[in-house]
């Protein structure tokens, strides 16, 4: 029997899978104890390698990681079927991509769109990310644009183009720009039902056609209730726990 899968495919082809991650779930594991740990655990990653072997334990087939949502940002995100193509997206990956977030920020954002560029660097036990002084060992260069979408009650929505993919650029600009991003603790926000962060477009240069393919994964019911006139909603952000 065909195993439903906790999301929706939005594109399959030979080289790469393009799914809408739903909120909760994570993409690949996380550092868990020995290869059966890390094969059953919950993932987008594990649900789309049982997709591809379709019931043969002794197939090989699988995909491979590109990039990453954190597990709780939904949204559209892609997977290479070969370690060729995947290693072709992350050589080039700012060149061969881009990226749409819609996010829900604390507070009311000055201005109508504006830039943020820094130096992102990890902490040493990888669990958060900060600015650091430009050229700062370990360091790498980040930038990200944003333009104001509309009001939720005191709180912007804005929609975000990234121009680097870094570990939680987004969360970590507009924290450190005082305007956190909705439910995200971590990065000094107040709790809230969810993250409110969607990765809502993702388009990229296909690498076998050389054409360019753009998907889109609607906003999730109650992500922004009263959202913006022209912001597109549907689709499930059903919380699954691993």
């Amino acid at each position: 029997m065909k195993r439903r899968l906790p999301f929706e495919i939005l594109h399959e082809d030979r080289d790469v899978i393009v799914v809408d991650k739903p909120c909760g779930l994570l993409t690949t594991h996380t550092k868990v104890a020995g290869r059966i740990a890390r094969e059953t655990q919950q993932t987008v990653e594990n649900f789309l390698n049982v997709h591809l072997r379709k019931g043969q334990a002794k197939s090989r087939l699988r995909v491979w990681l590109v990039h990453r949502l954190d597990r709780e940002t939904s949204g559209v995100m892609m997977f290479a079927k070969s370690e060729e193509v995947a290693e072709k997206f992350r050589s080039d990956w700012n060149r061969l991509t881009e990226k749409t977030y819609v996010a829900v920020v604390e507070g009311c954002m000055d201005g109508d769109s504006g830039v943020f560029e820094s130096w992102l660097k990890e902490d040493r036990d990888g669990y958060r990310v900060r600015s650091v002084a430009p050229g700062a060992p370990g360091a790498k260069q980040a930038r990200t644009e944003w333009r104001k979408l509309g009001m939720i009650g005191g709180d912007t929505v804005v929609e975000v183009a990234l121009k680097s993919g870094r570990k939680n650029q987004i969360r970590v600009h507009f924290s450190e720009a005082g305007h956190p991003v909705a439910g995200d603790v971590k990065y000094g926000a107040h709790r809230a039902a969810r993250l409110f962060l969607h990765s809502l477009r993702l388009s990229f240069i296909h690498p076998r056609t050389g054409g360019r393919l753009s998907f889109e994964a609607p906003l999730p019911p109650g992500f922004s209730p009263q959202a913006p006139r022209g912001l597109p909603s549907g689709g499930d952000c059903g919380i699954i726990r691993a």
